[in-house]
């Protein structure tokens, strides 16, 4: 099951995973980069925070599994225990899977749990064939997963390049037409004709169309550069369309890269989390963050992930009749102070985060402070 519910194989990891309610349904999983090397005040970092996010989340029985060698496994196996048990959570096993075999740290009778491990095959298990059936496939490792969103290399990527350059000279055409006119902002052309195009381009995949042209790709990349257009974008992205919208923003990380990555990407990193893959999430802010490492959307969905805030809370911050009249509040001009010529507000490009939203991730603090090694959410 746990590969299935975090979308990969799970490597030099500790899984923690969380179950609550009156039928003690599995409620969450997340994931932990095993320290290397292994460490107890790393240890007790991880535990530290795996059950305040178990406790956070209500869950009342909890499993704990590692990937990997004893050395190390089980200085965070035995954290997690005492860190469990000190919540008053029931902890219902404690494993190390390694080569094919996995050990209990609870159990102590070898006839049960010999001393060399036991054996189990993955692939011909029922659960793991009804979950692939259902959906749910798990790539061989992270790696695998975040292949899915490689950028192109090669004759694509400098198609891809080519189109950009189009893409931004059609930009600078629209500014300098706006700038003639002397009305409003220079870019008010550019974020009208953006919006428009990203409405469309939701339709399409909405309607179960995809995009292919290149042009078209280029043009929406550019465009949600503009703050005012990738939040109208957001405003936009309801739960119920969230396979729709993660197969369009999907489609344009893989084709966008610098400065045209972080806004698609943290849309992308947004949907995830509404479809409860927090793998995919956490590797679209991998991708955003490298990019730009201040980009406060990706920053704060970040924290929001660390913190095992669940699925369900991914509520969009405003609808885009809201957006768009906060960026026309924006725009209009300030009124002008006594005997002074009136002055014009900043343009609202210069937002980091949705309006309405002005929070920075940096200095924001997870359950019992933030760990140095951030938990990867499966659900």
């Amino acid at each position: 099951m746990v590969p299935h519910l975090l979308g990969f194989h799970p490597r030099l990891s500790f899984v923690v995973i969380g179950a609550g309610g009156p039928r003690q349904r599995v409620d969450l999983g997340f994931r932990y980069d095993l320290p290397d090397p292994a460490g107890a005040e790393a240890a007790a970092e991880i535990a530290d925070h795996a059950v305040a996010v178990l406790t956070q989340r209500g869950a009342t029985t909890v499993i704990g599994i590692g990937y990997g060698p004893g050395r190390l496994v089980t200085p965070v196996a035995d954290a997690f225990a005492v860190a469990a048990r000190q919540r008053r959570l029931d902890l219902r096993e404690l494993l190390r899977v390694e080569d094919g075999r996995y050990w209990s740290y609870l159990c102590a009778n070898p006839a049960c749990c010999p001393a060399d491990g036991t054996v189990f095959d993955y692939p011909s298990h029922p659960a793991a064939a009804a979950m692939t059936v259902a959906g749910l496939a798990a790539y061989p490792d992270r790696d695998a997963v975040a292949a899915t969103l490689a950028p192109p290399t090669g004759t694509a990527a400098q198609s891809m390049d080519q189109a950009i350059e189009r893409a931004c000279v059609r930009a600078q055409a629209l500014i300098d037409r706006a700038q003639r006119t002397g009305r409003g902002t220079p870019l008010r052309l550019v974020i009208s004709q953006g919006r428009r195009a990203v409405q469309v381009a939701i339709g399409v995949y909405r309607g179960g169309g995809r995009i292919t042209d290149e042009d078209t790709f280029a043009w929406l990349a550019v465009s949600l550069v503009h703050l005012a257009v990738r939040d109208d974008a957001w405003a936009r992205m309801v739960p119920e369309h969230r396979q729709a919208h993660l197969a369009l923003w999907a489609d344009i990380v893989r084709r966008a890269d610098g400065p045209w990555l972080p806004a698609p990407a943290s849309l992308l990193a947004f949907t995830a989390w509404q479809a409860g893959n927090g793998t995919l999430a956490n590797i679209a802010l991998d991708r955003a963050l490298a990019a730009d490492p201040g980009y406060s959307m990706a920053l704060l969905l970040r924290d929001i992930l660390a913190a095992g805030v669940p699925p369900a809370q991914a509520r969009l911050p405003m609808t885009p009749e809201e957006v768009a009249e906060s960026y026309a509040q924006a725009e209009a001009p300030a009124p002008p102070a006594p005997g002074r010529p009136g002055k014009r507000r900043t343009v609202p490009g210069k937002r980091r985060t949705a309006p309405g939203k002005r929070r920075t991730a940096s200095g924001k603090r997870r359950p019992d402070g933030p760990p140095r090694r951030r938990a990867d959410p499966g659900g």
